[in-house]
């Protein structure tokens, strides 16, 4: 007998929704196509997830190339937040 988990659904925030209209289409394809469906399956564990600490506690990051989309996930509704997306060099500025 097989469980099956209950997959997240993704919300992405009005931060989220203005930069993904900068974001190259071919990057956010890759983020619907390829990251969402794993954050969907598993949003705490994976290559490329980190559980981020300090003053971002409760976030977590994805890394995609050299950029990071970061994430809150709402486990009693089985929901993640996309916060942000941001080149490295940007990610973590205070």
């Amino acid at each position: 007998m097989t469980i099956q988990l209950s997959k997240y659904q993704i919300a992405e925030t009005k931060t989220f929704e203005k930069v993904k209209k900068r974001i190259d289409k071919k990057l956010y394809s890759k983020i619907e196509n390829f990251v969402y469906p794993q954050l969907r399956e598993n949003p705490f564990y994976g290559s490329n997830i980190k559980k981020l600490k300090d003053n971002l506690e409760g976030y977590y990051r994805y890394r995609i190339g050299n950029y990071r989309l970061f994430y809150l996930v709402e486990d009693d509704k089985l929901i993640i937040v996309i916060v942000d997306f941001k080149h490295s060099q940007e990610a973590y500025l205070a």
